[in-house]
């Protein structure tokens, strides 16, 4: 790791903003620095709850998350905010409408904001997002939530991150129902129906509690639904409480401590997924291999004696 990326580092650890802006950036950027980056503040880890905060498009998530940043600045808690827009990975992404609102934290010294583009994750969350979820956890943030982008069932993987997920609809969210069905109501915590004021977040917020009736979480915990209309405060004061009172059942029942157990393993994986896959791209444009890529390609060996050739010559010159 440089010496500037070191300096990055330590000013960051000593509550540097302009230093956790640029380590962000080199997150994202996927910076070679980054396993040193992460070497280095993960003894300052561990100590942030993660909130996710997922749903369709439209349905009010930016506008709830500037409401909940207000209620945790009044108790005094620090937040980091990831905001993952499904953008350009060239312009860095516009920041979305309604984020424009949680400008107004801009100059509150408690809160960070970051907005992230996914860069074709399917699962609408950027790959650096666990890094950025990190960084703010070494910063001393109490609480980070994650605002995805909501792009239906493919929101699955911030139960990789999250402690708490918020799962925010609408009444007009048609093929809401359905879409749970395909895993949202498996993974969310807390269900909200926002814009309550419209047609139909009775019979919407009934239907979830039906499904949860029939089918009842096997952790014991009781998901709550709340009826809420965030752009006028109403109903947000007991999202927040509701959040508090999950963080005190998985504490109380060690879920907690097992779900980070299960993340951080799952992390690995992908993280060992990701750097084989680099090196034996690298490998597979030596020389060497070209003799087993031009094989494959003829069809004078299959694909699985092609790949126990690689595997093999790969752990041969690590082992040299």
């Amino acid at each position: 790791m440089g010496d500037k990326e070191l300096d990055f580092v330590e000013r960051m650890l000593e509550g540097d903003r302009i230093a956790l802006s640029r380590l962000i950036t080199a997150v994202e950027n996927r910076s070679r620095s980054l396993p040193d980056i992460v070497k280095r503040i993960h003894p300052h880890t561990g100590r942030s709850y993660i909130i996710g905060v997922t749903g369709p498009p439209g349905a009010g998530k930016s506008t709830l998350v500037d409401k909940l940043i207000v209620l945790f600045r009044k108790e005094g808690k620090k937040v980091g905010v990831v905001a993952v827009d499904p953008s350009s990975p060239f312009t860095g992404g516009a920041i979305l409408g309604d984020r424009i609102r949680m400008q107004a934290h801009a100059l509150d010294e408690g809160v960070f904001i970051r907005s992230l583009g996914s860069r074709g994750s399917h699962g609408g969350l950027s790959r650096a997002t666990k890094e950025v979820v990190r960084l703010y956890d070494a910063f001393g943030m109490d609480y980070v939530v994650i605002e995805t982008v909501g792009v239906g069932q493919t929101e699955l993987d911030i139960m990789e991150v999250a402690d708490t997920i918020l799962v925010v609809l609408v009444p007009e969210s048609g093929d809401s129902v359905q879409m749970m069905k395909a895993g949202l109501m498996e993974i969310g915590d807390i269900f909200i129906v926002n814009k309550a004021d419209r047609e139909g977040a009775q019979r919407l917020s009934a239907e979830i509690r039906a499904m949860f009736s029939i089918n009842p979480r096997e952790d014991g915990w009781q998901t709550p639904v709340i009826l809420t209309h965030a752009g006028e405060d109403r109903g947000v004061e007991e999202i927040f409480e509701q959040i508090k009172s999950h963080r005190l059942h998985q504490l109380e029942g060690n879920s907690l401590k097992a779900k980070r157990e299960r993340k951080r393993e799952k992390e690995l994986s992908g993280i060992l997924s990701e750097v084989l896959q680099k090196r034996i791209s690298e490998k597979l444009e030596d020389r060497e291999f070209e003799k087993v890529l031009s094989s494959v390609k003829k069809g004078e060996i299959d694909p699985y004696e092609a790949v126990d050739i690689i595997l093999s010559r790969i752990f041969q010159a690590t082992k040299k």
